[in-house]
């Protein structure tokens, strides 16, 4: 009996240590940010690319989670929804042949913590 506090402040650290086995090492309840872009962003690319791809900062959930590229008349150029990759990171959507122009991208994810984030940018396809 006399051991009891002892065997308390053990047993207590090894259920902490335990706990914290297997945590991940970045913060729970992060938003998903974006983290990069191809096209990347505001570049100047030579020819109309196939698809739009954007890589998060962290998972984000597909099915609330929405990408628009619009040409410069505000007419929609992208091609069916976003397809996720890389473990849901990454939301990569098609593109109709794009003619030379600027383009503008839109986006709205919502993290698979339930934050929500959202950005724009453009990019140009040369003549």
């Amino acid at each position: 009996m006399k051991h009891l506090p002892l065997v308390l402040a053990r047993l207590m650290f090894a259920v902490s240590v335990a706990a914290t086995v297997g945590l991940p090492d970045h913060p729970a309840w992060a938003h998903a940010f974006l983290d990069r872009a191809s096209p990347p962003v505001g570049s100047q690319v030579a020819a109309s690319p196939p698809s739009l791809s954007l890589r998060y900062s962290e998972p984000v959930e597909p099915l609330f989670s929405t990408v628009q590229v619009t040409n410069d008349k505000g007419e929609r150029v992208d091609d069916g929804k976003p397809v996720p990759k890389d473990d849901d990171r990454v939301l990569e959507v098609k593109l109709k042949p794009l003619p030379p122009g600027a383009y503008h991208v839109e986006w709205h994810v919502t993290s698979v913590d339930t934050h929500k984030t959202e950005g724009h940018f453009t990019f140009t396809v040369q003549p």
